[in-house]
This record gives C-alpha cells, structure tokens and sequence, in this order.
C-alpha cells in the first residue's frame, strides 16, 4: 500500500529575500547636490584665493614703500577786501599760500587737475583752476590760489548776523577747498585716477593788521 504523502500545514512562500543595505537610500539622497555644490565650492575657493593673494600684495607694498599721506598746509593768507553790501553783493581780494609736502621716499604725484573753491558761509563765491604739475619723492611744492571780485551771496538771518560780528572783530571764517584729480607713481609704474578733496577751513584778519594768522592745516576727504 502507497505510503500517504505528508500532509503540508500552511503555504509555502519559498526562501526568504535578503533585506535592501541599510546605506541605500541614505547614499542616494546624499548625491541629489551634484555638480552645483562642487561649483560653488570651488568658486568659493578662488575668492579665499584672490582675497588672501591681494592681502599680500596690500602688506608687501606697504612694507616696501610705506607710503604716508602728502600734508597740505595754509601758511599765509592776504585778505584786502570782504564787504557784503545792502544787495547781498560780496566783495573779496584774497590771496592764499599753500605748502604741498609728499613725505614719500619711493612715491611720486601726478596732480592732472587742481580746482580751487573758496566759501563763505557754505556758500561758493570763487573758484580758480591752479597749474596742473608733477611732485617727486621728499618734496615741497607751493600753491597760491588768488580770489578776487565780487558774488551774489545770499545769507539768512543767522548768518547775516555772524558776518556783523565777525566785520566787527576783522577775522573772517572762510574755506578753502581744494578738488583734486591726482595719480600716483611708483617706479615706472602710474595707478588709476583719483579725485580727493582737501579742506582747509580758516580764519582770515583783514588786511593782516587786526590779528596774525596761524598756519593751518588742511583735512583730505577721499
């Protein structure tokens, strides 16, 4: 008699399938930056690069040349006339010296353009073009802007009222400015252009009589 064949309790499903690694997804999603990331990374990189490579060059300059600031110096003025009439017409004759020292040993200065402005008041009243020249290293040049005629200027209360007391005591307070166009050079080598201003606030006894002037010296304004 056939031998009954077993009798099987439950499905059968067959051999078990492995479990997917553990890292799978995980390396998948890491990957999603692709190249943008390795862009931005290596632009990044450069900027560090040229910031650090212009640091440099900044201290090597610096340690070489040492360069230090040119002094501008008002060292005598003549002032003739300054009346202000009933029709708010000014009325002016004044002579300015101006000493220009470049401290610099290794450092030259182009000044392609120098306008001269005086004010009263923060009001402009004349304005000469000086000589255009070049200052070598270790060395003095002068200027001597000359302003004379008459303006309308026109003043409020206040300010009407500090011209009396300064007419009263002959000392006046007047500006001069100077606005530059300037290049520097080191060796055979020019930079750029720049456009400072030098501002050189005074006060200024008429006809030199009533008070003596103190040298004074002018503030740079890049």
């Amino acid at each position: 008699m056939a031998e009954k064949q077993a009798h099987l309790n439950g499905a059968y499903y067959g051999p078990s399938v492995p479990p997917a690694p553990a890292n799978y997804r995980s390396h998948r999603r890491s990957s999603g930056c692709g190249c943008g990331c390795c862009l931005l990374k290596l632009l990044l990189k450069i900027i560090i690069t040229l910031v650090i490579i212009i640091g440099l060059a900044v201290l090597i300059f610096w340690l070489i040349f040492r360069p230090n600031e040119v002094k501008f110096h008002v060292t005598d003025v003549s002032l003739n006339e300054f009346n202000l009439d009933g029709n708010n017409t000014l009325r002016y004759d004044l002579a300015v010296n101006i000493t220009v020292r470049n401290p610099n040993r290794r450092i030259g200065v182009h000044y392609d353009r120098i306008e001269a402005r005086a004010y009263y008041e923060d009001q402009r009243f004349n304005t000469q073009t000086l000589p255009s020249f070049y200052q070598g290293h270790k060395n003095t040049s002068f200027l001597n802007p000359v302003f004379k005629g008459e303006h309308l200027v026109i003043l409020g209360a206040d300010e009407t009222a500090e011209f009396n007391e300064e007419r009263a005591s002959n000392i006046y307070s007047i500006d001069v400015k100077l606005y530059l166009r300037i290049r520097f050079k080191v060796g055979s080598v020019r930079t750029g252009r720049f456009r400072p201003k030098v501002s050189c606030d005074l006060k200024v006894p008429l006809n030199a009589t009533s008070a003596t002037f103190s040298t004074t010296k002018c503030d740079w304004d890049f």
